[in-house]
């Protein structure tokens, strides 16, 4: 998996490629946890993310309940796949998708 990390002002932006599953998600977790000082808005862009497992789903919710405090997340260009996954397991409701 690739991670394309912007930043502008306290907004930050990351675009995964690749797959998103227990061998990428302590990487995603990592960026964030090392990332998010100072940022109100976190916006995941999915349009190049192949795949999510299990893994990957426990690193978006532990973002949400951190931007939850901080300001917001939202989930951009989410791919028909990943959406699946997200509808069957109730994250299409948990998260803001756009």
């Amino acid at each position: 998996m690739t991670i394309t990390k912007s930043k502008n002002g306290s907004a930050l932006t990351l675009a995964l490629q690749g797959r998103l599953d227990t061998t990428t998600a302590p990487e995603l977790e990592k960026e964030l946890k090392g990332s998010l000082d100072g940022v109100d808005t976190l916006t995941m862009d999915f349009e190049q993310l192949d795949y999510i497992s299990s893994a990957g789903l426990r690193v978006l919710l532990s973002a949400q309940k951190t931007m939850s405090k901080l300001g917001g997340m939202k989930v951009i260009h989410v791919s028909d796949l990943v959406m699946e996954v997200f509808e069957v397991t109730g994250f299409s409701d948990i998260l803001d998708i756009e």
